[in-house]
């Protein structure tokens, strides 16, 4: 049954869900951050004091001792320097005392001892909060990991490989980046503008009125940048994709692409879609930018305002000159954050993006929860029945229709047909890749249905025409299927494979490691290392889908004669058009359309002179 695509959710708040196993480290970076904002706000305050100490000590010097501060505010208004007496009056005059270097020193001593306990805060902050997004980062990953195991095959069949690589690596690195730099610094950023702010109204309320009016400016700008540069980081992203899936598969069909003659065009696609990316990554670049310069211009004119009061209001007397020093320092400090917060919204845009493609990756349809009812236990004895199967890949496209076919325990089956007769897809159907329209296929008499897929594949053992071998050494790639055996267990697997005498030859010898693309060896050597994968895992069931097609006529003399001491007494399907590899069959079963048309021993099948007596003429005739 197809599943529909559920609606995609904002990302926001999934991200946030992934962080609320961390919620007690996220309390404590709280109170650290709060503690290092808190000491931090308080180190201009203290400047601003020791400014005033400074400032007292130096017109102290000058005042003399009759008459006290009280004289000479009077003496400068009669003098008609108003201002003068205004500022005065303000200040903890001590006429004919200097500078108190004592408090001043204390004052010097706490600020440096606040500044120091501010940074110390920041770095554990930042020490947990690295942590924090590695864990949930991690926890992503394995999310990823386990939807790719949960996916069915038909996922994969139709979204290019290196698209689902893209998403699941370069999308999940985005979401990294953008977590460790936001969380990092979000939260400082808001509670740092919330004690600043309070701490600004204390000093001069009029000064922080001012500031504020440039809070709805910086929001005007964030708010237009911002939303002008989210679509072309999305599209950044989805071209990203593109462009690595195309990269992906010109790199595994490189080979086929300069043989056919395809460089100049591929190298055109490659343009094109890069074209595409350079366009939205510009975009995005360009609009997030603005952000900073129109961030920097408002709090620039800011500060300037701020100056021009702030020192109208000092010489006016309503504040001292060390608060509105700090009031100033205060000012950056307002908007620094903000710029901050601007800086990073390109980042949080493109981490948005990015989480948008990794949530759709995890919202997949997955393969429907099988409910188990019966559970085996003991050896397979391997009888395959399928009644009135019918399948399709789309709707309204049959496949395979009403195919019957028995299985009896340890026989071997070959399964012949001309190209997309079905025989592929009927491997899918037995391995459980795809379930079945219609009809039933039993395993030892048990419905498909009734078993878990991992109980249904735990049977089987497989060797594909297209060769699969990972990144480790020989050894490891031949005990893939089993990790519980011994080395000599995997020599007499290589050998019954006939894989050991060209093991041997190599300068590592078992211990040889491949790279991905297993280049230090030959395509039959690759298959031949598949083959004593299988030998190694000794399954129940055999699938062998055009097992021998990949190696020279003497080796697959010899295959053909390990294969028949690995399929005695185990249930086989052979799948191939070479039909040398068939005749010693039991049953040779005809697929033409995906419906049985013939099925006997070979035989049997040339006496009848239909379909398979042609094809088995078209191969042998002219060597008979």
């Amino acid at each position: 049954m197809t599943q529909s695509t559920p609606p995609r959710r904002s990302a926001l708040p999934r991200l946030a869900a992934r962080l609320r196993p961390q919620r007690s480290r996220l309390l404590l970076v709280v109170v650290l951050t709060i503690a290092s904002v808190g000491t931090l706000v308080a180190g201009p305050w203290i400047l601003g004091l020791a400014t005033d100490v400074l400032l007292s000590g130096l017109i102290g010097r000058e005042l003399p001792e009759i008459g006290g501060r009280d004289q000479a505010v009077a003496d400068l208004r009669a003098q008609g320097h108003d201002r003068l007496a205004d500022m005065l009056s303000t200040m903890n005059v001590t006429p004919t005392h200097g500078v108190d270097l004592d408090h001043l020193g204390r004052l010097l001593l706490l600020a440096t001892a606040v500044f120091v306990l501010s940074a110390v805060f920041s770095w554990i902050q930042g020490f947990l909060m690295a942590g924090i997004t590695q864990r949930t980062i991690h926890g992503l990953r394995r999310s990823v990991e386990e939807k790719m195991g949960r996916l069915p095959l038909r996922y994969f069949d139709r979204n290019p490989h290196g698209e689902i690589l893209s998403r699941t690596t370069n999308d999940v690195d985005n979401i990294n980046v953008a977590l460790q730099e936001v969380l990092g610094q979000l939260p400082t950023a808001v509670l740092t503008v919330l004690g600043v702010l309070v701490v600004m109204f204390w000093i001069s309320p009029l000064l922080a009125a001012v500031s504020l009016i440039t809070v709805p400016l910086l929001m005007v700008a964030l708010a237009v940048f911002g939303k002008r540069s989210k679509p072309h980081f999305t599209a950044q992203w989805e071209h990203t994709g593109h462009l690595t899936a195309l990269a992906e598969e010109t790199y595994s069909g490189h080979a086929l692409m300069l043989a056919f003659g395809r460089r100049a065009t591929v190298i055109e696609s490659f343009g094109e879609r890069n074209e595409k990316l350079r366009r939205a990554s510009f975009y995005a670049q360009f609009f997030s930018g603005l952000i900073l310069p129109a961030v920097l211009l408002i709090g620039n004119l800011n500060y300037v305002t701020i100056a021009v009061l702030g020192g109208y209001q000092v010489a006016t007397g309503v504040v001292s000159l060390g608060s509105v020093q700090a009031f100033i320092q205060y000012s950056r400090r307002f908007t620094t954050p903000i710029t901050q917060i601007a800086g990073q919204l390109g980042l949080i845009q493109s981490g948005l993006a990015s989480a948008e493609r990794v949530f759709e990756f995890l919202d997949a349809p997955e393969e429907s929860t099988t409910t188990t009812t019966v559970t085996r236990t003991g050896k397979t004895a391997g009888r395959i029945e399928l009644r009135n199967v019918s399948f399709r890949y789309e709707p309204g496209a049959p496949l395979i229709e009403d195919l019957t076919l028995d299985v009896a325990p340890g026989q071997k089956v070959a399964i012949v047909g001309p190209t997309g007769s079905g025989k592929t897809t009927l491997v899918n159907l037995l391995m459980r890749f795809y379930e079945i329209d219609d009809g039933q296929i039993l395993l030892d008499g048990t419905d498909y249905r009734d078993l878990s897929r991992d109980e249904v594949r735990a049977c089987f053992g497989m060797v594909l025409q297209e060769t699969w071998l990972f990144g480790g050494t020989i050894r490891e790639n031949i005990a893939y299927g089993r990790q519980d055996v011994s080395d000599e267990d995997v020599r007499a697997a290589a050998r019954d494979a006939f894989v050991d005498d060209f093991v041997r030859t190599l300068p590592d010898g078992y211990d040889t490691v491949l790279d991905e693309d297993a280049s230090s060896v030959s395509t039959g050597q690759k298959q031949l290392l598949t083959i004593a994968r299988a030998f190694l895992a000794d399954p129940d069931i055999l699938i062998l889908d055009e097992a021998t097609s990949s190696v020279d006529t003497r080796t697959e003399l010899m295959i053909q004669q390990a294969m028949t001491r690995l399929c005695a007494g185990r249930t086989s399907f052979v799948i191939a058009h070479r039909l040398s590899t068939v005749r010693d069959a039991d049953t040779i079963v005809v697929i033409d359309a995906g419906r049985v048309t013939e099925q006997g021993s070979h035989v049997e099948l040339l006496a009848r002179r239909s379909f398979y007596h042609h094809l088995y003429n078209s191969q042998f005739a002219a060597t008979s």
